[in-house]
């Protein structure tokens, strides 16, 4: 009897402790891969496909060469697109490119404060005190300034300071890239 139940107090325990690992687990940032994101317009595309030029919110152009078997077109230009990248000196290249459609491209920065629908939407408070909601695409990429990761893992917390950038679709906005401020 005695042995039973010191089974039974051990199980509940190491279940315990078990549940309680897997919750601390789930609660840790997504780890990030090396690299920074940017988000902006296509530009430009060399004849060859394996460079692009890519316009930012802030007017900047920034050339990429592009890894890998993935090429681009003259008829890709003017999308909007969030490049995934890493530097080496001058140099950049892209290790993943998501067209994000032609819409009205947005950047808007703000703090989190709220993050619901499983992460699937994420409010912000703008400077001048107003809160917007956005939906997070279903390839949204988070710059950390420590590296990237997939948005589909997690996006922010709230309090979080971000720059979002966004496309507009009828009733919603899309976010397509989280900037951590």
């Amino acid at each position: 009897m005695r042995t039973t139940l010191g089974m039974l107090v051990l199980t509940v325990l190491l279940g315990f402790s078990s549940a309680t690992a897997l919750g601390q687990e789930a609660a840790k940032p997504p780890s990030a891969k090396p690299g920074h994101a940017v988000a902006g317009d296509l530009e430009k595309v060399a004849d060859d496909g394996k460079t692009i030029t890519v316009k930012t919110a802030d007017g900047t152009e920034e050339a990429f060469k592009v890894s890998g078997k993935e090429t681009f077109k003259a008829s890709d230009e003017g999308s909007h697109v969030v490049v995934r990248y890493t530097e080496k000196g001058a140099e950049k290249t892209a290790s993943a490119v998501k067209v994000a459609g032609k819409g009205t491209w947005k950047a808007t920065e703000g703090t989190v404060t709220a993050v619901g629908k499983g992460g699937k939407e994420v409010t912000l408070k703008t400077a001048d005190g107003t809160e917007k909601t956005f939906e997070l695409g279903k390839d949204a990429t988070v710059d950390t300034g420590k590296g990237v990761y997939d948005g589909s893992k997690s996006v922010a917390k709230a309090g979080d300071k971000v720059a979002v950038y966004s496309t507009v679709e009828p009733g919603k906005e899309i976010v397509h890239l989280f900037k951590k401020l």
